[in-house]
């Protein structure tokens, strides 16, 4: 253990990779501009594609020079993986449970980043990605194992619990413990993005985990989905377009959020 954190350290201590992992809080807000607006553009009717990953994905390929904006995507996102993976293995909270506790979210954050980053990279080498599907077969694998309506289930509490986390983290201003924030009016422009950010994004969970306790209760995998399905029930909702669009502009403002701890996060 001793000589991984010796290696965190010394990667955290790389001008380098710290402007590598920099770089990734910017494609990652990036990526949520362009989820924003699928999704807005998804409420006003005009269609725009899958309000996901993938989607956004598609998008930045077939813009000019798409594919090395892509291949930037998967190094910055590694970049950002690796820093949460250094910061796992160098976490010094003097509470056990704590230290844990942070651990695994560090931990969780890292496979996100990766999992994103991966898309990235299928999309990159010509490839393509459903989540959709992916959900899908992923809710049907899981029902074919023992006790699977109970998985599926789990992982619909699981995800639901996510959403939740972004709401709390976002009303309760706990973002602002890992930034260096300026003062005055940026810091509040920068606050009031991440607050209202992180409450679409928490919401977006949100309705994802419910869509897989959804499939969990009908034993219909298919009523499982990711983001884009999401953001898509949305629109079944009562005031479901106009509750898209604050979403979907809320999924922006997360983006301008991101793109800004690029420079104010403490690394």
């Amino acid at each position: 253990m001793s000589a991984s954190k010796d290696a965190a350290r010394k990667a955290q201590d790389s001008t380098a990779f710290r402007v590598a992992a920099r770089v990734g809080y910017v494609v990652l807000g990036l990526l949520h501009l362009v989820i924003g607006a699928i999704a807005i553009s998804i409420a006003t009717g005009a269609g725009g594609g899958e309000a996901d990953q993938s989607g956004a994905m598609q998008q930045i390929r077939e813009a000019p020079a798409g594919v090395f904006a892509l291949w930037a995507v998967v190094v910055g996102l590694a970049a950002l993986a690796a820093w949460q993976i250094a910061e796992a293995l160098l976490e010094r909270d003097p509470d056990t449970k704590k230290a844990w506790a942070h651990r695994v979210k560090y931990l969780g954050t890292a496979v996100t980043y990766l999992a994103i980053g991966f898309t990235a990279a299928v999309f990159a080498a010509g490839g393509s990605s459903d989540s959709e599907d992916s959900a899908s077969s992923f809710s049907q694998t899981l029902m074919a194992a023992p006790a699977g309506v109970f998985l599926v289930g789990l992982v619909g509490l699981v995800i639901l619990g996510i959403g939740v986390a972004f709401v709390f983290r976002g009303v309760t201003r706990k973002f602002e413990e890992n930034l260096s924030l300026p003062g005055g009016a940026a810091r509040k422009g920068i606050v009031a993005f991440a607050v209202a950010g992180y409450v679409a994004k928490g919401i977006a969970i949100g309705v994802a985990g419910m869509l897989f306790l959804a499939a969990a209760v009908t034993h219909d995998p298919e009523a499982a989905g990711g983001l884009d399905a999401a953001l898509k029930a949305l629109v079944e909702l009562p005031f479901g377009p106009a509750v898209l669009w604050v979403v979907g502009v809320g999924l922006i403002l997360y983006g301008l959020f991101s793109i800004a701890r690029a420079r104010y996060a403490r690394m």
